[in-house]
């Protein structure tokens, strides 16, 4: 098949998020023998010579450039208009133009969208198959945060949310089908009613190189990974210090806590100020840090979808704390393959729970490593996509003209 791939950001190298989904989709679709062509946008020269190393699993690539300062300009516009802002930050008229001739010059057997905020570019398309995977319902995450957020920035949250989820059930009427990355966002997909057809398929994990290693680790160190330039992640580190830290401190006054994660901001690098606390910024591989820990602590208060961290310490045979919500997008189950905790004193109980106990480490350790080779390998996960691309192209029915 020729298949034309938009992402929301430039999917490689796949060190985030929103970057490791679609790049195991384009690079499973490249080696079934299918003609991938990307498009996606790339936010500085840094992001677009290192974006040029997906060739090798792809047929071709295009990328628009866009300036932060630019994106801003658009969200702002979009402030008075129910188009979200989201979709404004992720437009790129250059990328738009690059689409539109690839639609005219090429036949294409199917289009996939990841990211509803890139939807814009082919929503229009009538006469190709298109898939819109939403990974996670974005409006759903911003009407938390605009109950998390202080005034006006709750009011902010909550006009884009409600846009968004105005947005997400007009997308998923205008594509053949769509999904979602966990059954919970799947359900919530469903439960909007748009009489789209529906699907999902986990995230995965590279669980060669999310592996364990023959070393000792220190009992008195545990750990958080992830971007500290995410609100999600600092207000779950913000409240572990504040709540549960001192807590564990008082139980054991010799605990270590790292903070490992690209961009943190000021507030969080002033948690680096609090003894026991180290805040690393960007490290050039995050996996020693997690082998060293006792465990990873990820007890977010606002998690949609799959957290990525969480497969990949259990890939490395790492035990995890982590809360019920961010819990319900991972294929385990507590507490035999992690532990699941949301109040301060349940947070420090499980983690204490851990570190006095070499041998549920040990069990934890290899339960977790189990479950993710069993339920988050990313060949099982592509199998399921195989059969969605197919239950899609086979119950496609075409609209002759396409219009402007």
């Amino acid at each position: 098949m020729n298949i034309l791939y938009l992402c929301h950001r430039f999917p490689f190298p796949p060190k985030r998020g929103g970057k490791i989904r679609p790049f195991n989709m384009i690079r499973h679709l490249t080696a079934r023998g299918h003609a991938v062509t990307v498009c996606s946008l790339v936010r500085s020269a840094a992001e677009a010579d290192e974006g040029r190393g997906i060739a090798p699993h792809c047929a071709h690539f295009e990328m628009g450039a866009v300036s932060e300062p630019m994106q801003w300009a658009r969200m702002i516009v979009r402030l008075p208009l129910v188009t979200p802002s989201s979709m404004g930050y992720f437009y790129s008229p250059d990328l738009a133009r690059r689409v539109r001739s690839l639609l005219r010059q090429q036949h294409w057997d199917l289009i996939f969208v990841h990211c509803s905020s890139v939807a814009q570019y082919v929503a229009h398309v009538t006469d190709i198959p298109k898939i819109l995977d939403f990974g996670d319902m974005d409006s759903q995450k911003w009407l938390e945060y605009a109950d998390r957020k202080p005034f006006p920035l709750s009011l902010g949250y909550r006009l884009e949310g409600t846009k968004m989820l105005w947005a997400e059930k007009r997308l998923a009427r205008r594509f053949d089908l769509c999904t979602a990355t966990t059954r919970a966002e799947w359900q919530t997909l469903e439960d909007y009613g748009t009489g789209a057809a529906t699907d999902w398929f986990p995230n995965g994990v590279d669980a060669d190189y999310f592996s364990p290693v023959d070393a000792p680790y220190d009992a008195e160190t545990i750990s958080f990974i992830g971007r500290m330039d995410y609100y999600p992640n600092q207000e779950c580190m913000s409240r572990f210090c504040a709540q549960v830290w001192p807590m564990l401190k008082a139980s054991r006054p010799q605990m270590k806590l790292l903070i490992v994660g690209a961009d943190p901001s000021p507030e969080m690098r002033a948690l680096g100020q609090i003894p026991g606390v180290t805040v690393t910024g960007s490290v050039p591989d995050v996996r020693p840090h997690v082998r060293s820990s006792a465990l990873m602590v990820a007890p977010l208060a606002i998690a949609r979808g799959t957290q990525n961290k969480i497969l990949e310490a259990m890939a490395m045979g790492v035990p995890v704390v982590t809360s019920r919500v961010a819990a319900g997008g991972v294929d385990a189950e507590a507490p035999s393959h992690l532990l699941v905790a949301d109040s301060a004193a349940e947070i420090t109980q499980a983690i204490l729970r851990i570190v006095e106990n070499p041998a549920e480490r040990q069990r934890l350790a290899a339960a977790g490593r189990e479950r993710m080779l069993s339920h988050h390998a990313w060949p099982r996960s592509m199998q399921r996509l195989d059969a969605i691309i197919e239950r899609c192209r086979q119950s496609f029915a075409p609209v002759i003209e396409r219009t402007a």
